[in-house]
Formats: C-alpha cells, structure tokens, sequence
C-alpha cells in the first residue's frame, strides 16, 4: 500500500487539486482578476498536470510492455495525445474564441521536437558519442508521412480555403480529417505489423516487444499487471482534463488582458505534451540509443499531426467553433525550413552534433519571434 502511494502520489496530488478547484475553489478562477494570484494558480495546476502527464506516460509504457505490439504503441500514442487534446478541446469550448489555438500548438509541437528535442538530442549525443546510428528506411517513412500531414493541414490551407482568415469549409474539414486518419492508420499498421524491422536499432535483433516500434521503452521501467496500469491511466488522465478546463480560462485571459503572445498558449500546450517524451528522447541519445530517440520525437511530431488535426476538425464542426489551420507567412518559412533540415538530417545513417546545433538555432528563432514577431 505504502508503495502505491508513493508511486502514485501524482494522481493524489492532482485529484486533490481537481476536487479543490471545482468545489471550495470554484470561483478562483473566473472571479479573479489579480494576474499575480492568476500566475500563482497557473504555476499550481501547470505543475500538477506535468506531473501526471510523466505518470500517464509511464503507465502507458509499462501497458505497451505488457501488451505488446500492435496494442502497446496504441495505447501509448492515444495516451499521450489525449492529453493534447482535451486541454485544446478546454481552451475552445471554455475560454474566449481561439481559432488559431489547434494551429500554433501543432506548429509548437512539430518545432519543438524536431528542431528543439531533436537538436539537443543529436548534440549531446555527437558531443558524447561523436557519431551515431540509426534506421534509415524507419526514419524515411516517418518524415514522407510527416511532410505530406503537415502541407495538407498547415500549409495547403492558406491557399485552397475560400475565406480569407484559412478556416475551412464543412466539407474540407472533413475530407481533412478522414485523409489524415486513413494516411496515419496506414503508416501505423506498417510500422507495427509489416516494416517492425525499419524503426528498430540497425544490427538489433528483429525483436520490439520490449520497446515497441516507437522505442519509449525504459529499462527501469517497474511494471505491474495490466488493470493495476490501465486503471491508474485512466485516473491520472481525467483530472489533467478537468484542469484543463481551469487552465484555458487563464490562458485566455493571459492573452486577452494582458497582451501575451498568442502564439504562447500552444507553446503551453506542447509543453506539457511533450516533456515526458523530450526527457525519455534525451536520455536515450545520452545512452546512445539513437534510433529510440528518432522514434520517440519522429513518432510524437506524427501522432499529433495524425491524431489531433481531425480532433479539432471534428470538435469545430460540432461545437459551430472556427478553427483556422493554415499558417501565417513568417510561420510557414519556419514550419518549411524545419522540414527540409529535417529532411537533411535524416537522409544519411549517421549524425553529429552539428546537425544537431543547426536544429537548435532554428528552435531558438522559432522562441524569438514569438515574443517579438
């Protein structure tokens, strides 16, 4: 008992803060319009709901363990980004109109892991290691489904929509949507089920059921049975969705009153998406397992294009919310050149770390002009 408590003090912690909030604390919240008492109950929950999303993360783990492929990297990936998701779904069914909210924070995601989480990654593996390894047919097939998702959702509708602020009609929403689910479930079932042998470490055996394809495998990983980890999942995910709903209030009032960047609520949103995957992705080019970091920020950059490009799509056009995909100019410089270095970075089957410095520079452009565009 002692043991589980201590191992799930996160979900206790965040419940905690999930029942204070809707009861007692109710009115913090909406009522208040102190930004210091806001920021201070921002830090609270932000915090809380990174906790949990590092424990979601690891009960998905030790599931995709216990599950095995093709089940252990579904659950993983819907783990993870359901977490995106339902804090999108809070920011624009609960705070002010948003349209853009789904937009900056795919771009936040696909900037930060393949410029921010890849380039740390690829520098201090090349300053550890010097060169290092990895599955070239494995990463070819992420970036093609990867660049094809990100044109359709991102860019192709700044020029294909009719209206003039790039929202789309009924029927391109879902037409979208449909593309995007059928193109990631194809790629899906061949890196599971087909091509396992392309997304594991070259000369390794053929052999993922410790790892899986996406390689969020964790040697320490201390794994119990599956309904002590599926129930634990699914107790640890619905209070960083009711959170969600308290958090989109002060995200919407940080950018309406007082003048944040509105680009900052999906750098937010990526964060706390992301962090759990950045730190497993960094560890693993540490320890000089590159292909699992490859996987683990190629695979998380996909899952979010694939997976929460129809969740918006579906929830604007049941909730009447317009939602605004395709980017701004300056952005989509930005989003092109992430993906030609990319495209760069992974065409060859070693890397150093000057790839990785490169990947950097862009992520700290990317972080420039966010506050002074």
């Amino acid at each position: 008992m002692l043991s589980t408590l201590r191992s799930e003090a996160a979900f206790i912690v965040t419940a905690a803060s999930t029942a204070v909030l809707y009861t007692v604390g109710k009115g913090w919240v909406e009522s208040v319009d102190n930004f210091p008492i806001l920021a201070l109950l921002f830090a609270w929950m932000f915090a809380v709901m990174l906790w949990s999303s590092f424990v979601a993360v690891r009960h998905a783990d030790s599931l995709a363990e216990l599950l095995g492929e093709p089940l252990g990297t579904l659950v993983l990936t819907i783990s993870v980004i359901s977490i995106e998701v339902s804090i999108i779904s809070a920011v624009m069914l609960h705070a002010g109109p948003n349209p853009t909210l789904a937009r900056d924070t795919m771009l936040a995601v696909l900037i930060i892991v393949l410029n921010g989480m890849v380039g740390l990654s690829l520098l201090v593996g090349g300053i550890r290691h010097r060169e290092q390894h990895f599955n070239l047919q494995g990463a070819r097939a992420y970036l093609s489904v990867l660049i094809t998702l990100a044109t359709l959702s991102l860019i192709l509708p700044r020029f294909a929509v009719p209206t003039p602020d790039t929202g789309l009609t009924a029927t391109q929403g879902i037409l979208f949507a449909l593309i995007t689910i059928v193109l990631y479930g194809t790629f899906l079932a061949m890196q599971t089920i087909r091509h396992r042998g392309d997304f594991i470490e070259p000369g390794a055996a053929s052999d993922t059921s410790s790892h899986g394809p996406h390689g969020h495998g964790q040697e320490h990983l201390h794994v119990r049975t599956i309904p002590y980890h599926a129930l634990f999942l699914v107790l640890t995910l619905v209070p960083i969705v009711l959170l969600s709903k308290k958090l989109a209030v002060i995200v919407d009032f940080g950018v309406e009153a007082v003048g944040l960047p509105v680009a900052l609520g999906g750098v937010l949103v990526a964060i706390l998406v992301l962090s759990p995957e950045g730190v497993a992705a960094y560890k693993a080019a540490v320890a000089n397992h590159l292909q699992r970091a490859v996987n683990i920020c190629l695979g998380s950059a996909l899952a979010t294009i694939g997976l929460t490009v129809p969740s918006v799509v579906v929830i604007g056009l049941l909730s009447g919310i317009h939602v605004q995909l395709g980017l701004a100019p300056t952005e989509m410089v930005l989003l092109l050149l992430t993906l030609g270095v990319s495209t760069l970075t992974f065409g060859a089957v070693r890397t150093n770390m000057l790839q990785g410095a490169v990947h950097l520079v862009v992520f700290f452009v990317y972080l420039v002009l966010i506050f002074a565009p």
